[in-house]
């Protein structure tokens, strides 16, 4: 890799040993993608959870996090991904005092770095959204996703040790989606589905990601019923399913994103026209999730975290009911939304029913398992296409359906259609 003067000084040890790692690790990957040089990055989302990071990634990020300010403290903006504890909520859900400790630990590592604890995958909606063209080091696929597609912006999927040396260095490796010739269309669908709500959105989502053969594959969307422009909450939960199956990390919808606004899609020489996705591929899609019985142990809305209308639409059907005492009902948030939610009575309304708001984490990277086992629960409920699709791997039976019938399923205590 083409390196300047000052990267070069980082990689040799200049400007201290954090940001050594840093340069370091971003050759490494640059090597590996045949990067020719890097590129200045605006900011930062970084994943770091302490169910990923275990013992030994907290010591090492309190191993930065010793060094000298000018050392340690990030080059630009860098904020959080959803962490694995909600302090106020996590003996309720059977979490240990390790698990809490452990997180305690890497938060106060973060913030010795200037990291913002955010805590939050909708970091575009309620942070600081990325702009058209902008360079970025993102690391949640759904963030990822919706910063390259719905704003335009430039990043790839960054793991948290790749996302971390961005922050401390400013600096991503040139490569994939920060390059012109990557972000064409291969893939065109033809969508004749007007989705109904945000489970139809996330399977239209799911459809295409099962049919991604590669990273790099980059859909063309057209959607010929389209009534309307959709919505942010809409988009995140189609991007973030089509993340999820396909891990994929670039869409074009035309007519709807900025780089097919007008019709006009970048596409590869020869893109590949695949088949018409009708009201039967997203009904058989869901279908597939639903069990025979109407058990039902646990409701949860996350992945992605809720919007202030999102969780404001939850509560709105909760109000003046009571949840089932054979169901729990679980609903994630970012910080940022909490306080509104408080403020705006959403979280009075949720908990009078009987249900639990979480702030600043998300359900899979709250060591789900040992929740699950913690609380005897199994068939898990939601409205989220990614969730579904991440949560089996924990040990859940997930089922799929919109956000009135999970709800309506945890007044009732079953299964609801």
């Amino acid at each position: 890799m083409r390196l300047s003067e000052y990267e070069q000084d980082m990689l040799s040890g200049k400007h201290g040993w954090p940001r050594q790692f840093g340069m370091d690790q971003i050759v490494k990957v640059g090597n590996f993608f045949d990067a020719e040089d890097c590129v200045e990055v605006a900011q930062v989302h970084l994943m770091a959870d302490t169910e990923s990071l275990g013992e030994d990634g907290v010591v090492f990020l309190e191993k930065l996090a010793g060094h000298p300010p000018e050392e340690r403290a990030v080059k630009v903006p860098t904020v959080t991904d959803p962490r694995g504890i909600d302090f106020e909520h996590y003996k309720e859900l059977g979490q240990s005092d390790r698990m809490a400790d452990l997180e305690r630990r890497a938060i106060d590592a973060f913030r010795e770095m200037g990291v913002m604890m955010t805590d939050t995958c909708i970091n575009y909606q309620t942070i600081m959204p990325p702009v058209l063209g902008e360079h970025l080091a993102f690391g949640d696929t759904g963030s990822s996703i919706y910063a390259n597609s719905v704003q335009g912006a430039r990043t790839n999927f960054q793991g948290g040790p790749s996302a971390l040396a961005s922050a401390l260095t400013g600096r991503a490796p040139r490569y994939g989606f920060h390059l012109e010739e990557y972000r064409r269309g291969r893939k065109i669908f033809k969508v004749d589905h007007q989705p109904r709500d945000f489970a139809d959105w996330g399977a239209l989502g799911g459809v295409i990601g099962r049919q991604m053969e590669s990273y790099w594959d980059v859909p063309v969307v057209e959607l010929d019923v389209l009534h309307r422009r959709p919505t942010s909450d809409e988009l995140k939960h189609f991007g973030a399913a089509l993340a999820s199956y396909g891990s994929t990390a670039l869409f074009h919808m035309v007519g709807v994103t900025p780089e097919a606004f007008d019709g006009r899609v970048a596409l590869v020489d020869a893109p590949e026209t695949m088949g018409v996705i009708g009201t039967s591929d997203i009904n058989a899609f869901i279908e597939a999730y639903w069990p025979q019985d109407d058990v039902v142990d646990v409701v949860v809305f996350a992945a992605p975290q809720l919007s202030l209308m999102e969780i404001s639409e939850v509560a709105d059907l909760l109000d003046g009911q009571q949840i089932n005492e054979k169901v729990a009902l679980i609903a994630t948030v970012s910080p940022e939304v909490k306080t509104a939610a408080d403020r705006m009575g959403v979280t009075a309304k949720i908990e009078g029913a009987g249900g639990m708001l979480l702030q600043g984490v998300c359900f899979y990277q709250m060591c789900a398992r040992e929740i699950g086992e913690a609380k005897g629960w199994k068939r898990l409920l939601t409205n989220s296409a990614k969730l579904v699709n991440i949560i089996g791997g924990y040990g859940y039976e997930p089922v799929l359906a919109s956000l009135e019938c999970c709800v309506e399923s945890a007044i009732q205590g079953r299964l609801v259609r």
